[in-house]
């Protein structure tokens, strides 16, 4: 039942991707026809005018489209998240077992079984409920106004006015200038010299030119490629642009992803491991208790005395700690995270870090530094040239436009402005701004008295054209085709090399000098050089790559940028390139041909962002634990598919609102530090699961024997439920334990069939030494009538408790406890003082109140002697478990 329950989960899961990626599509399809339609034909189709909207018709448009917002995922309160902490099966199971024990006066059970839920419960609602509250603070979004072109019914001509962008309908018309938010998907209706910024849709660096004419490159299957359509949640950079308003809301581009990214997520590695070991241990009890009950009943007579007992023995099997020790070691590695400025939204992730064995990340502002800097400055032949840098550097000095990215990145060499003695060698005296046409600009400096300067920098293909001379060093010679054809080699090159590649040229004038310049005066120039910029990597990008190997997690690039741009990073950060793949040819692909190729691929360029989602989906369902790091708009859809989703402090908010781990700082090493984290993690909750596996599989076959065997119950329920207690107790600082090294370097995942094999063979160790117990007491020490009992259960009471005990440090480690592997400190108080408080107990008013009573003195020399033998033993049988199985925990 539990599979086919996951089943229709991920079946439902998967519809609804489709029909998500199949809205999706429809919006591509509606933008790009709205891109080539004219524009009067557009205002037909949103029956608007010129003059845009009546306010009366907004009203209308509101009430039936609704606000200008995205879809997101409310925070759940603190009451749903309360509840949601019940829905466990190990809670539930000791909740009613805890009701069962209330009707049949079972007071001490009902105690045990509460405090055990309510300490689960309660520590997991809190660290959760905390952790929501700082994200909830992270992602609070800043109210922004768009100016808009709007009347009333009784004026003849509109005003411009600054409106919510919530309150923005399709037909409205609006203006745009540098540093404007653009509030929805819109066609230009003008533009000048306008700039838009698309990385936090597309993942590219550079800023993209943006006008009202359809392109002749504009024949593509991906809007974003369109000159003439802007999108929500993009920024312009630069210029000024009309538009009319396409899209709002949920039917954006943006909205129709962030449709994919609300609601129940997939199940996680995390989510499905532990469904899988809790349904295997609680499978394994429905089993056994019924056994434990018919035996006791036939054997024994009473059927109530036998169900007490085979309720207890149910309580004593439910490995109840569990909920409290994978609560208590996920709280613990938040708190280590949080150490290290990360906020840990959900603590699954935490164990997803440490399985994790692909990450995928998003390349720009992730592995790069979201900011271009001037790679190269090179002349005709390709060398580094002082001289290109400088007339590029007074090129960008002076003119007064609003200075994009790649100016920024010639500016920083600001040592230049003394060098050149700007203000007394240099004057301006004109300048030719940039447009869309020319794709290039220019200044007019005064160099002296009798000489003009006019220095051209843009696009190399418009610079080429109006080139008449090339200068080498200090040498000029005409420009042939042969140089011609070389410099385009050179570009060549470059690109492929990842960098935006501008030209510099330069014309004197010393007859002819005029007050204005024009676009006519650009012609005749003498090629200078080449600039070449890049988006660099961070510095902690190689060193935690290479971490990340050594801890086998490999890593895949995801990006939206070109793959010559995102080859070059993967260079510098030193990751070997497999193989390329680009959207194009994934759109291509079925799931079946995805699945293959995303094994072999690790660079994937060009990706829309449900591709980047499809790809992790592939990638998961081929059995891998993916993690992925973004912090785009882009990046929301791969956030929300992966196992672990981690974005940074300065994402998008929606990103943030996708991701699992936040850091506040853009420190790639803190990965490598969070796989070693969520390792130790999961190390210590495994290591509790296979204790509780084990040692409640070897206690079943002691109970089902002994209830066979003697005349009365082996231990009564009240001492059953006393020794549960305190062994449960002396496990509580497991997630303090110490994790040997070994263990933490290679990916760990849920793995159900090992948890069978290690109760079936180390689980019978302790029933052995459960039977030499039984053996003693009845032979030794004439433990066998109704009336010696007590010292019968006494005996049994410590050993089972010493020797549960002592398992932890045995089953803690691979190599020899206490000798080459020692416990953390925590841990080995715990269980020392609870084997003493076990020792004293029959000799206590508390063991004379649940039946218990003295042992002869000479029993501890046989416990000595069981407990010995039994720590060689199951070190034998681990050496042997390791060799045969090449694992342990």
């Amino acid at each position: 039942m539990l599979l086919q329950d996951w089943k229709k989960k991920l079946l439902l899961y998967f519809s609804k991707s489709i029909n998500i990626q199949e809205i999706h599509r429809q919006v591509s399809s509606s933008l790009i026809a709205y891109s080539k339609m004219p524009l009067p034909d557009i205002f037909k189709k949103l029956k608007t005018t010129e003059k845009g909207l009546s306010y009366a018709s907004v009203h209308r448009r509101l009430q039936k489209k609704g606000l200008n917002e995205i879809a997101h995922e409310k925070a759940p309160t603190w009451y749903s998240l309360l509840l949601s902490n019940f829905a466990n099966p190990f809670v539930v199971l000791l909740i009613f077992l805890g009701v069962v024990s209330y009707f049949l006066g079972e007071i001490d059970a009902v105690v045990i079984i509460t405090v055990m839920v309510f300490i689960s419960v309660s520590m997991r609602f809190i660290q959760e409920y905390r952790s929501n509250l700082a994200a909830e603070k992270l992602k609070k979004l800043v109210s922004t106004t768009a100016t808009v072109k709007r009347w009333k019914n009784d004026e003849t001509e509109p005003k411009l006015q600054e409106v919510d962008i919530k309150y923005l309908v399709p037909g409205d018309l609006i203006q745009l200038s540098a540093g404007d938010l653009i509030p929805a998907d819109i066609r230009l209706i003008s533009a000048k010299e306008l700039y838009v910024s698309q990385g936090a849709l597309t993942g590219e660096s550079l800023p993209v030119e943006k006008d009202e004419s359809l392109k002749s490159k504009d024949q593509t299957s991906n809007p974003l490629d369109m000159s003439n359509l802007c999108f929500m949640g993009t920024n312009v950079l630069n210029g000024t642009a009309t538009a009319v308003i396409l899209s709002t809301g949920n039917q954006t581009y943006f909205g129709s992803m962030a449709k994919n990214i609300t609601g129940h997520r997939p199940l996680t590695s995390f989510d499905i491991g532990i469904n899988k070991i809790s349904w295997l241990l609680i499978q394994f009890m429905i089993v056994m208790v019924p056994c434990v009950f018919l035996i006791n009943s036939l054997t024994k007579g009473n059927f109530l005395e036998a169900f007490l007992f085979s309720l207890s023995v149910a309580v004593g099997l439910t490995p109840e700690m569990l909920p409290m020790i994978v609560t208590a070691n996920l709280a613990k590695g938040a708190i280590n995270m949080s150490n290290h400025k990360v906020i840990v939204k959900k603590l699954n992730a935490i164990q997803n870090f440490g399985a994790m064995n692909i990450l995928c990340t998003d390349k720009t502002g992730t592995l790069t530094q979201n900011r271009i800097i001037l790679e190269k400055h090179l002349n005709a032949k390709g060398e580094e040239s002082k001289e290109v840098l400088n007339y590029s550097y007074l090129n960008s000095y002076y003119q007064t436009g609003l200075k994009n990215l790649l100016d920024e990145a010639i500016l920083n060499h600001k040592d230049l402005e003394k060098i050149l003695k700007l203000n007394q060698t240099y004057r301006k005296v004109d300048e030719i701004p940039f447009d869309f046409t020319r794709r290039r600009m220019s200044v007019v400096l005064e160099h002296g008295p009798k000489q003009h300067i006019l220095i051209c920098k843009g696009a190399c293909e418009e610079i080429l054209a109006i080139c008449q001379n090339v200068k080498i060093n200090e040498s000029i010679s005409p420009f042939t085709e042969d140089i011609k054809t070389s410099l385009k080699g050179l570009e060549k090159d470059l690109n492929e090399d990842g960098l935006r590649v501008l030209a510099v040229g330069y014309k004197e004038f010393t007859n002819g000098m005029k007050k204005e310049y024009r676009t006519q005066d650009e012609n005749q120039l003498t090629f200078l050089g080449y600039l070449a910029f890049l988006d660099p990597p961070k510095q902690s990008a190689t060193e935690a790559i290479a971490t990340l190997k050594e801890y086998g997690v490999q890593v895949k690039i995801l990006t939206g940028d070109n793959e010559l741009v995102t080859q070059r990073i993967c260079k510098w950060v030193q990751l070997p390139i497999e193989k390329v793949l680009t959207g194009s040819q994934i759109e291509s692909m079925d799931e079946g041909s995805l699945k293959n190729v995303v094994e072999t691929a690790n660079v994937f360029a060009k990706l829309t962002p449900l591709q980047k989602a499809r790809v992790i989906s592939a990638l998961k369902s081929n059995g891998h634990t993916v993690g992925f790091l973004g912090d785009g708009i882009n990046d929301a859809p791969g956030l929300r598919e992966a196992d672990i989703g981690i974005s940074v402090d300065t994402g998008v908010d929606v990103a943030k609102e996708s991701s699992d781990i936040i850091m506040l700082e853009k420190n790639l090493l803190f990965l490598g530090e969070g796989v070693l984290e969520g390792r130790r993690t999961f190390g210590n909750i495994i290591k509790y699961i296979k204790m509780a596996a084990s040692s409640n599989f070897g206690n079943i076959f002691s109970v089902l024997g002994a209830s066979a065997l003697f005349p009365f119950l082996p231990m009564l329920p009240v001492q059953l439920l006393t020794q549960n207690l305190l062994y449960d107790l002396s496990q509580t600082t497991i997630p303090f334990d110490n994790v040997d090294k070994e263990f933490l370097l290679r990916p760990r995942k849920w793995d159900p069939s090992g948890i069978a094999w290690f109760m079936v063979y180390i689980g019978p160790i302790s029933s052995i030494f459960d039977y030499v117990t039984f053996a003693v007491m009845w032979f030794v020490f004439s433990a066998n009538s109704i009336e010696t009992q007590s010292i019968f259960q006494s005996g049994w009471f410590i050993e089972g408790l010493l020797s549960q005990t002592l398992i932890v440090h045995m089953i803690r480690t691979r190599q020899i406890p206490f000798l080459q592997s020692i416990a953390s400190w925590p841990l080995l108080t715990t269980t020392f003082l609870i084997m003493i408080v076990g020792i004293y107990i029959p000799y206590s008013f508390i063991g004379r109140s649940i039946g218990l009573s003295h042992l002869p003195g000479e029993y501890f020399y046989w416990l000595l002697a069981i407990l010995l033998s039994y720590c060689v033993l199951t070190q034998l049988v681990k050496i042997w478990f390791i060799k045969r199985f090449q694992y342990w925990l």
